[in-house]
């Protein structure tokens, strides 16, 4: 078997497309950045430049008939990557409007390879490569002289040794464009306003010998400059494919709350995702606090995600002590317009950061508000590939859903996604005696046996303090709490036969 030829990879060190590209970019490839106006391509392409440019790795970047290089500079400056001192020494501007303008391709072509001749840049940018198109179709035979330009530059830029990056705006319709054809990578920048709300999405349509990442995948655009957030892969652990599980065989963590243990048989099986559902107020957060507690105490880390506006975790004392120690990270975002990939990738961050075994998502309700609209339509999808992430990097999840407490029917959850989780425990308020209580009940465990009970609990001093099963009465989560001694003999006796 032949041997093979690694081709190096340059790296970007733009946060997250290194992951995206399978590495970086391949050395001495000849690319295009392509998307609609305000895409963000030129700010990629300076990011890039000022971060790979090195007394080593010259860069060059060419400007043509789009803005000219010191206006450019002037709001490009205003990014955390800007780096002057590199201007004039490791990094030279060259304007080619006038080339284009009084020479024609053939000008421009002539310039470039002069100046690259001249230069021996390990990096060449051509900004906007749109306009060199606009002006060949401007003359006769200007299809086959672009064609012709496309392939000489790519050709020389090559065999000079120079990773090459043309920068323009195209028609996502338009894939007859022969830049399509010779360049070894295209990488699409799109952005959408849906309801109000801008959505930035990067895709890597081709990559000549890298393995990429495929799909769409979100990126911001801030003082730092970009940043991308790769799209989770959902795939299949390691000799786990096929194996049915056994109930006997499962490994379980505690809860935090020793009678909520029993009743879910035992601790909820290691790996698995917990939904706990209920009315605001009945006591999801402080569960969440005892689950995050009980692993700090056994040695396992956690993070959570806080989505409310005013997330009661913050203000927990036994909290507090957990993230200053290190415990426990908090993912806390109150912006607007998130991104399924921006959260998810998130969360993986710190739990590789942390090795956290735990992750908490308070609460799915906030969480679907956070999130830009054109997401909130497949929340959903959403839902299930970021609970299938999680749960298969190894972690156990406990998401929070709060439910209007509704007596004309039972619902886990408001989006249709109680079905994703391994678990559900439903937390509801009863009237008993002229009395508002609170009762929780384990409403299924994949894989194990569960109490059938439904139990009172109360909230002590911050702790969720679980009684016995409430007897004697019947249409407790429906609303219409009967003592059984009241229904009739038969109907009583029916039920004990059951």
């Amino acid at each position: 078997m032949k041997k093979r030829v690694p081709i190096p990879l340059l790296e970007t060190r733009v946060p997250g497309l290194d992951t995206i590209l399978g590495g970086g970019l391949p050395e001495f490839s000849f690319n295009l950045f392509a998307g609609t106006p305000g895409a963000g391509k030129t700010t990629l392409a300076h990011q890039m430049m000022f971060s790979m440019a090195t007394p080593h790795r010259r860069a060059l970047y060419f400007t043509v008939l789009g803005e000219p290089p010191m206006k450019m500079l002037r709001y490009q400056q205003q990014f955390a990557f800007f780096d002057g001192e590199k201007i004039g020494t490791t990094i030279r501007f060259v304007n080619l409007a006038t080339e284009l303008l009084k020479g024609g391709l053939g000008k421009v072509l002539k310039t470039i390879l002069k100046e690259v001749e001249a230069e021996s840049p390990g990096l060449v940018f051509v900004d906007s490569f749109r306009s060199i198109m606009l002006a060949a179709k401007g003359h006769a035979g200007g299809e086959s002289a672009l064609q012709h330009f496309v392939q000489e530059l790519g050709m020389h830029l090559s065999s000079w040794e120079a990773t090459t990056f043309l920068i323009g705006e195209y028609d996502p319709e338009d894939q007859s464009n022969p830049i399509f054809t010779v360049a070894d990578g295209l990488i699409w920048l799109t952005q959408d306003t849906y309801h109000g709300s801008m959505v930035r999405k990067l895709e890597v349509k081709k990559m000549r010998g890298v393995a990429t990442l495929p799909g769409q995948h979100t990126f911001h655009i801030s003082g730092e400059g970009m940043r991308t957030f790769p799209r989770a892969i959902l795939q299949a652990p390691e000799g786990k494919k096929g194996k049915p599980v056994k109930a006997g065989s499962l490994k379980r963590i505690s809860m935090g709350v020793a009678r909520l243990d029993q009743m879910l048989g035992g601790g909820l099986p290691q790996g698995y995702s917990v939904l706990v559902a209920g009315p605001s107020g009945s006591g999801k957060t402080i569960m969440a606090t005892e689950f995050l507690s009980e692993g700090a105490r056994r040695g396992e880390n956690g993070v959570i995600a806080a989505f409310e506006k005013s997330p009661g975790l913050v203000l927990s004392p036994a909290l507090d002590r957990m993230v200053r120690s290190g415990k426990v990270g908090i993912v806390s975002t109150r912006a607007l317009d998130l991104s399924i990939d921006a959260t998810l990738y998130e969360l993986t961050e710190a739990i590789h950061r942390l090795k956290a075994k735990r992750v908490v998502i308070d609460s799915l309700s906030g969480f679907e508000l956070a999130l830009a609209p054109t997401y909130r339509e497949d929340f959903r999808d959403s839902m299930y590939r970021m609970i299938s992430v999680l749960t298969g990097l190894g972690v156990s999840v406990l998401a929070t859903s709060e439910l209007e407490d509704r007596y004309t029917d039972l619902r886990f959850s408001t989006y249709g996604t109680a079905f994703l989780t391994d678990a559900i425990i439903l937390e509801r308020y009863v009237q008993l005696e002229d009395e508002l209580r609170r009762c929780i009940a384990v409403v299924k465990v994949r894989n194990s046996d569960h109490s059938k009970e439904l139990r009172e609990f109360r909230i002590i001093k911050g702790r969720l303090v679980i009684g016995d099963a409430i007897k004697g009465y019947e249409g407790l989560l429906v609303g219409r709490a009967t003592l059984e001694q009241l229904r009739p003999a038969s109907a009583r006796n029916a039920s004990k036969k059951r």
